[in-house]
């Protein structure tokens, strides 16, 4: 009887697996289905883009289409392709992601570590900043940016990425250090350990899981962003998203499919190498503190 009942219990527990890995294929394949698409209709010729099926497998594969978006496509006067704006792109997010992180960590050091009077209100503060849409902060951050000669500008871009993704990270440093040992900072002061010494040979070799959460949900959100790229940047000073937008926008010339797929590819590829990286231990950083306290 008890064979029989650990037979049954067993294929019902392999059942239940397939079942599982069943659908999880099966959401995996619709999720991927658009990428697939920009990828086949990328290597494709136009004339067979528009002659058949765009699920079809290219008949004549070609990277021209790539060629061309990176180097030739033309976006508003100019057939440079989206070379420059990428690099735009690049020297955004990389020292606005560097930035946001280390002033995310030592705002979460002190918020925890070295408590002060109304330390919990400032908090909140820099919580509530985390609810606050990006349709409300336009105003303001494009007179500030006037007023101090950075409309219009990267650096100008780095600064309201940095400002806007304060809060986030904040919140993510603040949880994790909240878990880490008083004792091990206090030992460390009784040693004669200042305040920055403690920071980088203490906390900050300790804080490898809720970096990396944060750089890649900074990098995701900054290189993704369309509304603050449009609205403080134009022309050559434009970011990856801006000129992809007014690359399958334009309305003259012949529509060039493969190379608006391929223009979208390679806005996809930073975010996509990031999550191929560094994706699992994003979820170990979550699991380590980033949403917890």
């Amino acid at each position: 009887m008890t064979t029989a009942t650990e037979s049954v219990s067993a294929g019902s527990a392999r059942t239940a697996r397939y079942v599982i890995y069943g659908l999880l294929g099966l959401f995996a394949a619709v999720y991927l289905l658009p990428f697939v698409v920009m990828l086949i209709t990328s290597l494709k010729p136009l004339a067979e883009i528009r002659s058949g099926n765009m699920l079809a497998l290219p008949a004549n594969p070609t990277l021209d289409a790539w060629v061309k978006a990176w180097s030739g496509a033309c976006i508003g006067v100019t057939c440079d392709g989206i070379k420059g704006y990428f690099w735009n792109s690049i020297k955004m997010v990389v020292p606005a992601v560097a930035i946001s992180t280390i002033l995310g960590a030592l705002n979460g050091y002190v918020l925890t570590k070295w408590r002060f009077p109304g330390h919990t209100l400032v908090f909140g503060l820099m919580l509530f900043a985390c609810f606050i849409p990006f349709q409300a902060v336009l105003i303001p951050m494009a007179r500030v940016l006037g007023q101090i000669g950075l409309s219009n500008s990267t650096a100008g871009l780095v600064l309201v990425h940095v400002v806007y993704g304060l809060g986030f990270t904040t919140l993510f440093f603040r949880n994790y250090y909240e878990a880490f040992p008083d004792e091990l900072v206090k030992a460390a002061q009784m040693d004669g350990a200042g305040f920055f010494r403690i920071f980088w040979r203490i906390l900050l070799p300790s804080s490898g899981p809720i970096i990396v959460v944060t750089v890649i949900y900074q990098f995701t959100n900054i290189w993704n962003d369309f509304l603050f790229g449009v609205s403080f940047a134009s022309g050559e000073n434009a970011p990856m998203t801006v000129a992809l937008n007014n690359l399958v926008s334009s309305s003259t010339g012949v529509k060039e499919y493969n190379v608006d797929m391929a223009a979208a590819v390679y806005a996809a590829l930073p975010t996509l190498i990031v999550y191929i990286v560094a994706g699992r231990y994003f979820v170990r950083g979550l699991m380590a503190g980033a949403v917890k306290g």
